[in-house]
Protein backbone atom coordinates (compact mmCIF):
# COMPACT_ATOMS: atom_id res chain seq x y z
CA UNK A 1 0.00 0.00 0.00
CA UNK A 2 1.79 2.99 -1.10
CA UNK A 3 1.02 6.18 1.77
CA UNK A 4 1.95 10.15 0.89
CA UNK A 5 2.34 12.08 3.54
CA UNK A 6 2.32 15.84 2.76
CA UNK A 7 4.12 18.40 4.87
CA UNK A 8 7.71 17.50 6.81
CA UNK A 9 6.47 19.80 10.02
CA UNK A 10 6.17 18.14 13.35
CA UNK A 11 2.90 16.64 12.75
CA UNK A 12 4.16 15.46 9.15
CA UNK A 13 7.19 13.72 10.76
CA UNK A 14 5.29 12.32 13.35
CA UNK A 15 2.40 10.81 11.55
CA UNK A 16 5.69 9.31 9.02
CA UNK A 17 6.83 7.78 12.42
CA UNK A 18 4.03 6.16 13.68
CA UNK A 19 3.02 4.71 9.93
CA UNK A 20 6.51 3.67 9.63
CA UNK A 21 5.62 1.14 12.27
CA UNK A 22 3.12 -0.60 10.29
CA UNK A 23 3.83 -3.35 8.00
CA UNK A 24 3.28 -3.27 4.47
CA UNK A 25 3.49 0.03 3.66
CA UNK A 26 5.38 2.28 1.40
CA UNK A 27 5.61 5.48 2.64
CA UNK A 28 6.57 8.83 1.27
CA UNK A 29 6.86 11.67 2.91
CA UNK A 30 6.66 15.39 0.52
CA UNK A 31 8.02 18.75 2.10
CA UNK A 32 7.89 21.84 0.08
CA UNK A 33 11.10 23.59 1.36
CA UNK A 34 13.31 22.33 4.47
CA UNK A 35 11.76 20.34 7.54
CA UNK A 36 10.10 22.12 10.71
CA UNK A 37 9.89 25.57 9.24
CA UNK A 38 6.65 26.79 8.78
CA UNK A 39 4.03 26.50 11.83
CA UNK A 40 6.89 24.05 13.75
CA UNK A 41 9.18 27.13 13.39
CA UNK A 42 7.16 29.50 15.65
CA UNK A 43 6.49 27.14 18.73
CA UNK A 44 8.18 26.99 21.53
CA UNK A 45 7.02 23.43 22.40
CA UNK A 46 5.42 23.53 25.19
CA UNK A 47 2.68 20.96 26.18
CA UNK A 48 -0.58 22.15 28.15
CA UNK A 49 -1.65 18.59 28.70
CA UNK A 50 -2.67 18.52 32.18
CA UNK A 51 -3.01 21.84 32.97
CA UNK A 52 -5.80 22.10 30.17
CA UNK A 53 -9.25 22.89 31.46
CA UNK A 54 -10.23 20.08 28.69
CA UNK A 55 -11.29 16.73 30.53
CA UNK A 56 -13.09 14.57 28.36
CA UNK A 57 -13.70 14.50 24.43
CA UNK A 58 -11.51 14.30 21.56
CA UNK A 59 -9.65 17.10 23.17
CA UNK A 60 -8.63 15.10 26.01
CA UNK A 61 -8.34 12.22 24.39
CA UNK A 62 -5.80 14.13 22.07
CA UNK A 63 -4.17 15.60 25.07
CA UNK A 64 -3.84 12.51 27.12
CA UNK A 65 -2.41 10.46 24.02
CA UNK A 66 0.38 12.46 23.28
CA UNK A 67 1.21 12.62 26.65
CA UNK A 68 1.48 9.17 27.08
CA UNK A 69 2.86 8.67 23.84
CA UNK A 70 6.26 10.73 24.50
CA UNK A 71 7.31 9.26 27.29
CA UNK A 72 7.60 5.40 25.39
CA UNK A 73 8.79 7.84 22.09
CA UNK A 74 11.59 9.23 23.45
CA UNK A 75 13.57 6.14 24.70
CA UNK A 76 12.77 4.73 21.13
CA UNK A 77 13.98 7.51 19.13
CA UNK A 78 17.00 8.03 21.11
CA UNK A 79 18.02 4.09 20.41
CA UNK A 80 17.20 4.75 16.69
CA UNK A 81 19.07 7.68 15.98
CA UNK A 82 21.65 7.76 18.78
CA UNK A 83 20.98 11.23 19.88
CA UNK A 84 20.20 12.61 23.19
CA UNK A 85 16.62 14.80 23.03
CA UNK A 86 15.86 17.61 25.63
CA UNK A 87 12.70 17.04 27.17
CA UNK A 88 12.00 19.58 30.66
CA UNK A 89 10.53 17.76 32.90
CA UNK A 90 10.36 20.16 35.42
CA UNK A 91 6.63 20.77 34.84
CA UNK A 92 5.13 23.78 34.05
CA UNK A 93 3.48 26.29 36.31
CA UNK A 94 0.66 28.90 35.64
CA UNK A 95 0.65 32.43 37.24
CA UNK A 96 -2.67 32.78 38.74
CA UNK A 97 -4.43 36.80 38.66
CA UNK A 98 -7.92 35.98 40.41
CA UNK A 99 -8.73 34.73 43.09
CA UNK A 100 -11.74 33.99 42.24
CA UNK A 101 -10.86 31.72 40.15
CA UNK A 102 -8.85 29.23 42.91
CA UNK A 103 -12.10 26.75 43.19
CA UNK A 104 -12.51 26.11 39.28
CA UNK A 105 -8.76 24.80 39.36
CA UNK A 106 -9.47 22.59 42.39
CA UNK A 107 -12.15 21.34 40.62
CA UNK A 108 -9.36 20.04 37.56
CA UNK A 109 -7.04 19.15 40.49
CA UNK A 110 -9.60 16.48 41.73
CA UNK A 111 -10.83 15.47 38.07
CA UNK A 112 -6.94 15.10 37.34
CA UNK A 113 -6.24 13.22 40.23
CA UNK A 114 -9.67 10.48 39.29
CA UNK A 115 -7.56 10.32 35.52
CA UNK A 116 -4.13 9.84 37.23
CA UNK A 117 -2.50 13.02 36.77
CA UNK A 118 -1.46 15.38 39.67
CA UNK A 119 -1.61 18.93 39.69
CA UNK A 120 -1.05 21.55 42.86
CA UNK A 121 -2.90 24.84 43.50
CA UNK A 122 0.08 27.21 45.08
CA UNK A 123 -0.58 30.43 46.89
CA UNK A 124 1.08 33.09 46.66
CA UNK A 125 4.07 32.54 49.23
CA UNK A 126 4.37 29.04 48.04
CA UNK A 127 4.91 30.15 44.47
CA UNK A 128 7.66 32.73 45.43
CA UNK A 129 9.78 29.69 47.32
CA UNK A 130 9.61 27.97 44.36
CA UNK A 131 9.88 30.71 41.37
CA UNK A 132 10.95 33.84 43.00
CA UNK A 133 11.36 35.48 39.64
CA UNK A 134 7.52 35.51 39.45
CA UNK A 135 7.45 39.10 41.55
CA UNK A 136 4.49 40.77 39.56
CA UNK A 137 2.37 42.04 42.66
CA UNK A 138 -0.71 41.25 40.78
CA UNK A 139 0.25 37.32 40.79
CA UNK A 140 -1.87 36.08 43.72
CA UNK A 141 -0.71 32.09 43.52
CA UNK A 142 0.05 29.49 40.60
CA UNK A 143 -1.58 26.21 39.20
CA UNK A 144 1.77 23.87 38.96
CA UNK A 145 1.07 20.74 36.58
CA UNK A 146 4.47 18.77 37.28
CA UNK A 147 3.51 15.91 34.61
CA UNK A 148 3.45 19.06 31.30
CA UNK A 149 6.34 18.89 29.15
CA UNK A 150 8.50 21.06 26.62
CA UNK A 151 10.77 19.30 24.39
CA UNK A 152 12.53 21.70 20.97
CA UNK A 153 10.46 21.73 18.76
CA UNK A 154 12.91 21.43 15.40
CA UNK A 155 15.08 19.12 17.35
CA UNK A 156 11.92 16.75 18.13
CA UNK A 157 10.94 17.27 14.56
CA UNK A 158 14.48 15.93 13.22
CA UNK A 159 14.65 13.30 15.74
CA UNK A 160 10.92 11.81 14.31
CA UNK A 161 12.08 12.16 10.83
CA UNK A 162 15.83 10.52 11.13
CA UNK A 163 13.86 7.63 12.91
CA UNK A 164 11.09 7.30 9.96
CA UNK A 165 13.87 7.15 7.26
CA UNK A 166 15.61 4.65 9.52
CA UNK A 167 12.29 2.48 9.46
CA UNK A 168 11.80 2.91 5.61
CA UNK A 169 10.36 6.55 4.71
CA UNK A 170 11.16 7.61 1.88
CA UNK A 171 11.77 11.83 2.35
CA UNK A 172 11.44 14.20 -0.97
CA UNK A 173 12.48 17.57 0.43
CA UNK A 174 12.09 20.46 -1.73
CA UNK A 175 9.58 19.20 -3.58
CA UNK A 176 6.25 20.58 -3.27
CA UNK A 177 2.99 18.84 -3.99
CA UNK A 178 0.65 21.20 -6.64
CA UNK A 179 -2.25 19.74 -6.88
CA UNK A 180 -4.31 16.34 -5.96
CA UNK A 181 -6.26 14.72 -8.98
CA UNK A 182 -10.02 15.29 -9.36
CA UNK A 183 -12.51 13.58 -7.45
CA UNK A 184 -13.30 10.32 -8.68
CA UNK A 185 -10.12 9.84 -10.75
CA UNK A 186 -7.21 7.53 -9.58
CA UNK A 187 -5.71 9.45 -6.32
CA UNK A 188 -2.40 11.24 -7.35
CA UNK A 189 -0.39 14.09 -7.17
CA UNK A 190 1.15 16.64 -9.03
CA UNK A 191 4.57 16.80 -7.61
CA UNK A 192 7.57 18.78 -8.96
CA UNK A 193 10.51 17.20 -10.77
CA UNK A 194 10.72 13.93 -8.93
CA UNK A 195 11.03 10.40 -10.37
CA UNK A 196 8.75 8.73 -8.41
CA UNK A 197 5.03 7.52 -9.37
CA UNK A 198 2.67 10.08 -8.36
CA UNK A 199 -0.10 7.60 -7.78
CA UNK A 200 -1.19 6.85 -3.89
CA UNK A 201 -3.70 4.34 -2.16
CA UNK A 202 -4.02 7.20 0.71
CA UNK A 203 -2.70 10.83 0.83
CA UNK A 204 -2.10 12.56 4.48
CA UNK A 205 -2.19 16.00 4.53
CA UNK A 206 0.13 17.59 7.07
CA UNK A 207 1.20 20.55 5.52
CA UNK A 208 -0.22 23.64 7.57
CA UNK A 209 -1.27 26.24 5.99
CA UNK A 210 0.74 24.72 2.84
CA UNK A 211 -2.93 22.56 2.78
CA UNK A 212 -4.83 25.28 1.75
CA UNK A 213 -3.76 25.49 -1.89
CA UNK A 214 -4.69 21.63 -2.07
CA UNK A 215 -8.14 22.21 -1.17
CA UNK A 216 -10.70 23.33 -3.97
CA UNK A 217 -13.27 25.33 -1.51
CA UNK A 218 -15.98 24.43 -3.87
CA UNK A 219 -15.94 20.59 -2.47
CA UNK A 220 -14.51 21.37 1.06
CA UNK A 221 -15.36 24.70 3.63
CA UNK A 222 -11.65 24.02 5.25
CA UNK A 223 -9.56 27.22 5.14
CA UNK A 224 -6.83 27.37 7.36
CA UNK A 225 -6.01 30.92 8.82
CA UNK A 226 -2.61 32.02 9.80
CA UNK A 227 -1.85 33.30 12.81
CA UNK A 228 0.97 35.01 13.83
CA UNK A 229 3.47 33.62 16.55
CA UNK A 230 6.29 35.60 18.02
CA UNK A 231 9.29 35.02 20.02
CA UNK A 232 12.62 36.54 21.47
CA UNK A 233 15.62 34.01 22.72
CA UNK A 234 16.86 35.87 26.08
CA UNK A 235 20.41 34.97 27.68
CA UNK A 236 20.49 36.54 31.51
CA UNK A 237 23.69 36.94 33.64
CA UNK A 238 22.51 34.45 36.15
CA UNK A 239 19.91 31.89 36.29
CA UNK A 240 16.14 32.98 37.06
CA UNK A 241 14.66 31.78 40.05
CA UNK A 242 16.06 28.46 41.58
CA UNK A 243 19.17 26.64 39.24
CA UNK A 244 17.47 23.48 40.70
CA UNK A 245 13.72 24.20 39.49
CA UNK A 246 13.53 25.43 35.95
CA UNK A 247 10.02 24.31 35.03
CA UNK A 248 8.21 26.65 32.01
CA UNK A 249 6.39 29.49 33.43
CA UNK A 250 3.24 30.73 31.56
CA UNK A 251 0.97 33.98 32.48
CA UNK A 252 -1.57 35.36 30.13
CA UNK A 253 -0.56 33.38 27.37
CA UNK A 254 2.80 34.18 27.32
CA UNK A 255 5.88 31.45 27.90
CA UNK A 256 8.70 31.72 29.52
CA UNK A 257 10.99 28.40 28.67
CA UNK A 258 14.22 27.48 30.28
CA UNK A 259 16.93 26.36 27.83
CA UNK A 260 20.09 26.11 30.39
CA UNK A 261 23.24 28.10 29.86
CA UNK A 262 20.98 31.40 31.35
CA UNK A 263 19.06 31.62 28.38
CA UNK A 264 15.40 31.32 28.00
CA UNK A 265 12.38 31.53 25.06
CA UNK A 266 10.33 33.87 25.53
CA UNK A 267 6.96 34.01 22.75
CA UNK A 268 3.24 34.43 22.54
CA UNK A 269 0.85 33.68 20.25
CA UNK A 270 -0.35 37.66 18.20
CA UNK A 271 -3.89 38.01 17.92
CA UNK A 272 -6.11 39.14 15.80
CA UNK A 273 -4.90 37.21 12.55
CA UNK A 274 -1.69 38.58 10.90
CA UNK A 275 0.65 37.64 8.85
CA UNK A 276 3.04 40.63 9.45
CA UNK A 277 5.38 40.78 12.14
CA UNK A 278 4.91 43.93 14.03
CA UNK A 279 7.36 45.41 16.62
CA UNK A 280 4.82 46.88 19.18
CA UNK A 281 3.39 43.36 19.72
CA UNK A 282 6.79 42.43 20.42
CA UNK A 283 7.61 45.12 22.33
CA UNK A 284 4.76 45.33 24.19
CA UNK A 285 5.61 40.91 24.70
CA UNK A 286 8.72 41.79 26.05
CA UNK A 287 7.28 44.62 28.48
CA UNK A 288 4.94 42.51 29.68
CA UNK A 289 6.93 39.25 30.62
CA UNK A 290 9.78 41.88 32.40
CA UNK A 291 6.13 42.75 34.19
CA UNK A 292 5.70 39.11 35.38
CA UNK A 293 9.44 38.81 35.98
CA UNK A 294 11.49 41.81 36.53
CA UNK A 295 14.99 40.25 36.45
CA UNK A 296 14.08 39.39 33.22
CA UNK A 297 14.83 43.36 31.79
CA UNK A 298 18.41 42.74 32.75
CA UNK A 299 18.74 40.02 30.01
CA UNK A 300 20.15 40.75 26.30
CA UNK A 301 17.83 39.92 23.76
CA UNK A 302 19.94 37.38 21.27
CA UNK A 303 17.15 37.13 18.69
CA UNK A 304 13.41 37.64 17.52
CA UNK A 305 11.80 35.25 15.48
CA UNK A 306 7.88 34.72 13.96
CA UNK A 307 6.48 32.29 12.28
CA UNK A 308 2.75 31.60 11.40
CA UNK A 309 0.13 29.17 12.97
CA UNK A 310 -2.72 27.62 11.33
CA UNK A 311 -6.14 27.87 12.88
CA UNK A 312 -8.90 26.39 10.95
CA UNK A 313 -12.14 28.90 10.60
CA UNK A 314 -15.27 27.14 11.25
CA UNK A 315 -14.15 23.78 13.55
CA UNK A 316 -12.33 22.84 16.26
CA UNK A 317 -8.36 22.75 16.16
CA UNK A 318 -6.66 20.21 14.84
CA UNK A 319 -9.22 19.08 11.99
CA UNK A 320 -8.29 15.43 11.49
CA UNK A 321 -10.81 14.06 9.34
CA UNK A 322 -11.24 12.76 5.76
CA UNK A 323 -10.93 15.35 2.92
CA UNK A 324 -14.69 15.90 1.05
CA UNK A 325 -15.14 14.21 -2.14
CA UNK A 326 -11.52 11.76 -1.42
CA UNK A 327 -12.18 8.74 1.27
CA UNK A 328 -8.67 7.87 1.43
CA UNK A 329 -7.17 11.53 1.59
CA UNK A 330 -7.02 12.23 5.49
CA UNK A 331 -6.89 16.43 7.00
CA UNK A 332 -4.21 16.24 9.72
CA UNK A 333 -3.90 19.99 10.09
CA UNK A 334 -4.65 23.09 11.84
CA UNK A 335 -3.32 22.59 15.26
CA UNK A 336 -3.45 26.85 15.58
CA UNK A 337 -1.14 27.11 19.32
CA UNK A 338 -1.03 23.35 19.87
CA UNK A 339 1.10 21.69 17.13
CA UNK A 340 4.31 20.04 18.73
CA UNK A 341 2.18 19.10 21.93
CA UNK A 342 -0.55 17.13 19.80
CA UNK A 343 1.23 15.93 16.85
CA UNK A 344 2.02 12.26 18.67
CA UNK A 345 -2.04 11.91 19.71
CA UNK A 346 -2.67 13.09 16.20
CA UNK A 347 -0.17 10.62 14.39
CA UNK A 348 -1.92 7.72 16.53
CA UNK A 349 -5.50 9.30 15.54
CA UNK A 350 -3.80 8.83 11.68
CA UNK A 351 -2.45 5.19 12.21
CA UNK A 352 -6.00 3.98 13.51
CA UNK A 353 -7.72 5.30 10.34
CA UNK A 354 -5.22 3.84 8.29
CA UNK A 355 -5.38 0.38 9.66
CA UNK A 356 -8.99 1.17 9.27
CA UNK A 357 -8.75 1.75 5.08
CA UNK A 358 -6.49 -1.65 5.45
CA UNK A 359 -8.45 -3.76 7.24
Amino acid sequence: MRIAIIGAGVTGAAVAYELSALGGLDISLFEAGEPGQGSTRAALGVWMGVVSQKTGGRGWRLRRASLERLETLVPELERLTGKTLSVNRQGLVLLQFDPQEEERWRQLQRRRQDQGYSLEYWSRETLLSHCPQAQDPQVVGAVYSPQDRQVNPLAFTQALLQGAEARGVKLYLKTPVLSLSKPGAPLGLTLEDVNVSPYFDAVILCGGLGVNPLIVPAADPLRLRPVLGQALEIELERTLGLPDFQPVLTAQDIHLVPLGERRYWLGATVEPETEDPDPTSLTALWERACEFYPALAQGRILRAWSGLRPRPAGESAPVIRPLQGYPRVLLATGHYRNGVFLALGTALEVRDWLESQMA
